[in-house]
């Protein structure tokens, strides 16, 4: 392997700060440098890559397909910079820290008492949180960028290791106002021809969902709607107008509460497992395995 010409990561800042900012003027500000620095900087850049990064186009910079590349690639390394001073700072202070991240859903619905049971169990450790789409969150994960993960779907990755931690359902509901509200079954004739809330496409739960309705061969629900908020799909479904499959978990206060009616579907059942996932450099990591045995009690 040979690391005789790496990008500078004061280039890589720049290139990301140009984007993100709108340009020289307001990166130069941002990273407190002059404007000269700035265009220096993304030419020495440019130099290391061996290709145009940006372009002028009228009084835009814009990105090059090489440069939209090497753009993807500054967000990486510049984000697991700033994990690593974190991790070092932490060292420093003698505190064990745990990066934790969730897919929106798990956060919406089980992550605040999962971090008020953690944090009166463990109050010597700091736990910090964040909530992505399943795959970002395999791709943080293979990164070293977090440590764990709770998800819907399993990540299939060399270096992310997984445990079962519940067994759950995505199951049809709707709100008694609505038309088939009255029944206890349907079959697959009637869900197809019904209006659909689900949510957006690049979530585990509709990969899920949409992977078994295939199995079964029922290509497209008629989805009017995507929302990425479990929240706002069950407050849309109160209208009386739409049906969706929503976990169990998500939606059992409603049903406690009779705001909102499950329908079975005749022969359609969707188990959904959550899951830990790890990278495999923190399976020493004591706050890991505290956090682990916070979640089986």
């Amino acid at each position: 392997m040979e690391y005789i010409k790496l990008p500078d990561l004061n280039g890589l800042a720049a290139l990301r700060a140009i984007v993100e900012l709108g340009g020289v003027e307001h990166a130069g500000r941002s990273l407190h440098i002059g404007q000269p620095a700035v265009t220096k900087r993304l030419r020495a850049l440019e130099e290391c890559y061996g290709t145009d990064l940006m372009r002028r186009q009228g009084r835009k910079l814009e990105l090059t397909p090489a440069g939209e590349r090497v753009y993807a690639y500054s967000r990486l390394v510049l984000d697991y910079q700033n994990s690593l001073l974190e991790d070092l700072q932490s060292l420093t202070r003698g505190m064990n820290r745990l990066r934790l991240e969730v897919t929106y859903s798990i956060g919406e619905y089980l992550l605040p008492e999962i971090l008020l049971n953690f944090s009166d169990n463990h109050p010597e450790y700091s736990l910090q949180s964040r909530m992505s789409y399943s795959r970002r969150i395999q791709t943080r994960l293979a990164t070293g960028l977090s440590d764990i993960a709770l998800i819907e779907k399993a990540p299939d990755h060399p270096d992310i290791l997984v445990q079962k931690w519940l067994e759950d359902e995505l199951i049809l509901v709707c709100a008694p106002a609505h038309t088939l509200s009255q029944f206890e079954t349907i079959d697959l004739q009637q869900l197809v021809l019904q209006k659909f809330v689900l949510r957006e496409s690049q979530s585990s739960m509709r990969i899920i969902l949409d992977r078994k309705l295939l199995e079964l061969g029922v290509r497209q629900l008629n989805i009017t709607l995507e929302v990425g908020s479990t929240d706002t799909i069950i407050e849309m479904l109160g209208r009386g107008r739409h049906m969706s499959f929503l976990p169990r978990f998500a939606v059992k206060d409603a049903l406690q509460q009779g705001l909102l009616k499950h329908i079975k579907v005749d022969p359609l059942k969707i188990p959904l497992t959550l899951w830990i996932a790890r990278n495999r450099s923190s399976i020493n990591n004591p706050v890991a395995e505290a956090f682990i045995q916070s979640l089986r009690n």
